[in-house]
């Protein structure tokens, strides 16, 4: 199966507010409209409690606003006006000041649950706010710092990526990781997700390395990452000491010598958080320290997805990512509705809304039902909550082609799925 390209918010306006990146998702909100609900995608639940309201924490004004009304738009899918619990829509104005102010708004309008804001400072300084009031986030970064009690970021993590890929890549045999990323907030977080995937899966540490802005920095990086000194080292020992006999033979033995093949890496999996250029350069400078991609698996961010990442240049690298196929039903609605496909970020509001819907069966917004481990399937796939704060989801594994990425491993649906 092909990946959708654009589908996913990887990066959810992740810690300074990157854009998104990691998945970036039906019928019109209808009441018979399909939503996520425990255990897996059936019928939408019965009406809500009359009087019941939900917030959802929105940049309506400012340089995001734009994405605001497109996240307004998606929540309305699934809650309605008429319906209830009803939505109130609070601007935030894009800050973490104006994010705490809508959050004292929404406690103070009798909102049971708050959805959003969008980035990570706003959820920071939600946070605190929402808690002193037993009111339960479900923000949409995808910073999992963020993660408390109370307080959920379901944007699609480095840490969900990366425990994916490495189940994957295990499941493969594959149990040596090394990983080559920028000295970035994200490729601090990608490296970060690794350490902790690979301690869960009883594999190797990992060694990390990190590069700056450059061709030289990256280089440098690559070739400590390989090892490539003391592995072409063995070699060039033996060429000095055949040349220095000083004989014809010796010459002709430090010929031979250079022929020999450089001993492979003691790595058979590398991460790499580049796209564009940097992407392109990387692989480049690959083969030149002898790391042999057929028996070196890449992996790399769900960013991949999209053409535009450059992922075309480490062709039969694996990403993880949503399942497009569960979206179908959101980009038929949307664009019924609104006149074009549903953006990205329309997946997060969506969803959010979704199981706010279902929750409101109940009086009370129980959190209880929020963390039953069963979870939800909503438009990027199955999903759960756990009491501390952290998400996690199902992701498909997809590999790089020449002509798109094909899906290898589909998305579990469940916590029991290896992979989940």
């Amino acid at each position: 199966m092909l990946a959708r390209a654009g589908s996913l918010l990887v990066c959810v306006l992740m810690l300074a507010g990157c854009t998104g990146a990691g998945p970036y998702g039906y019928q019109t909100g209808a009441p018979t409209s399909r939503v996520p609900v425990p255990g897996g995608p059936m019928g939408g639940p019965g009406p809500g409690v009359p009087g019941q309201k939900v917030a959802i924490l929105l940049p309506m004004t400012g340089p995001m606003a734009d994405r605001g009304q497109v996240l307004s738009q998606a929540a309305q899918l699934a809650l309605p006006q008429g319906g209830w619990p009803a939505l109130d829509v609070i601007d935030t104005g894009g800050s973490a000041a104006g994010a705490a102010k809508a959050a004292q708004t929404a406690v103070a309008n009798g909102d049971a649950m708050i959805l959003g804001p969008l980035t990570s400072a706003e959820t920071g300084a939600v946070a605190p706010v929402a808690k002193g009031a037993g009111i339960p986030v479900l923000a949409f970064t995808n910073d999992a710092a963020q993660s408390q009690p109370g307080v959920w970021p379901i944007g699609i993590t480095p840490d969900q990526q990366v425990r994916r890929l490495v189940a994957a890549a295990q499941g493969q045999g594959k149990t040596n990781f090394v990983a080559l990323l920028p000295d970035t907030d994200f490729g601090r977080a990608m490296g970060s997700a690794l350490t902790k995937a690979t301690q869960a899966a009883g594999l190797p540490p990992p060694v990390i390395r990190t590069y700056g802005g450059g061709m030289q920095s990256i280089t440098a990086a690559i070739k400590d990452v390989s090892g490539y000194a003391s592995r072409r080292g063995v070699i060039d020992a033996k060429i000095r000491e055949a040349r220095a006999a000083g004989t014809a033979e010796g010459r002709r033995e430090a010929q031979e010598i250079l022929k020999t093949s450089v001993p492979p890496p003691s790595f058979n999996v590398l991460l790499l958080a580049a796209t564009g250029d940097a992407l392109a350069e990387i692989a480049s400078v690959l083969p030149y320290y002898d790391i042999d991609r057929s028996s070196v698996q890449i992996l790399g961010p769900a960013l991949w997805s999209s053409p535009s990442s450059g992922s075309g240049a480490v062709s039969g690298g694996w990403y993880a990512a949503p399942d497009g196929a569960a979206r179908s039903s959101l980009e038929q609605s949307y664009a019924a509705k609104y006149g074009g496909p549903p953006p990205p970020l329309a997946d997060l509001a969506y969803d959010a809304a979704s199981i706010a819907r279902v929750l409101g069966t109940t009086r009370g917004f129980d959190v209880t039902m929020l963390t039953q481990p069963s979870g939800f399937v909503g438009a990027d796939g199955w999903m759960s909550f756990a009491p501390d704060g952290h998400v996690r989801r199902g992701l498909a594994v997809y590999r790089v082609g020449s002509g798109g990425s094909e899906m290898i491993e589909p998305a579990p649906q469940s916590a029991s799925t290896p992979g989940s």
